[in-house]
């Protein structure tokens, strides 16, 4: 019995520290900050409109969110279930007076409603996109598009596909549109 409760204290250490209400099944990528000269060439590759819904998946920072807003003119929503850094975003948007137009929520993206996107930009592996994929398919409405940075939707075919270089690291962001995937 004592190495049945060590074994469970072992494995509570290595379990991520989220919030009881998320699973670690539901952290879909690592921690990188994306670059804001990508993040600037992703709202872009997206022909992010004044007025448009921009959802970022994973929203770290916030930094897809403030540049949507401010330099696009744009709402943006962004999902994050590391409640440290929607403590951080939140501080930088309130900071920056954008609480009207820029929302951060602290959730999973595998189970928030998306329908209300008109762009949705992701920074997650092959594998979480392949589980993306169904929520995105159920949720965005034809012409909703979506940008990729680094990593293919399997089974998608992109409208355009961009390479860019940032110093010595090549980038790559897969655009593609909902009309076209179905």
């Amino acid at each position: 019995m004592r190495a049945f409760s060590i074994a469970l204290w072992l494995a509570a250490l290595a379990w991520p520290a989220f919030p009881q209400q998320f699973s670690p099944a539901e952290n879909l990528a690592p921690q990188i900050p994306t670059p804001q000269s990508l993040v600037e060439q992703m709202l872009a590759a997206a022909r992010v409109k004044p007025g448009e819904m921009v959802y970022d998946l994973g929203s770290g920072d916030g930094r897809v969110l403030i540049t949507a807003a401010q330099k696009f003119g744009a709402r943006a929503v962004g999902i994050e279930l590391d409640a440290d850094l929607c403590r951080k975003a939140e501080k930088r948007i309130r900071e920056l007076g954008l609480e009207d137009r820029v929302k951060v929520l602290h959730a999973s993206i595998l189970r928030t409603d998306l329908s209300s996107a008109d762009v949705v930009t992701m920074a997650l592996l092959t594998e979480s996109n392949e589980r993306m994929r169904p929520r995105l398919e159920k949720d965005l409405k034809p012409g909703a598009r979506v940008v990729s940075s680094e990593f293919p939707i399997k089974g998608w075919k992109p409208v355009q596909v961009m390479r860019t270089r940032i110093g010595s690291m090549e980038h790559i962001l897969y655009l593609y549109e909902m009309s076209r995937n179905k």
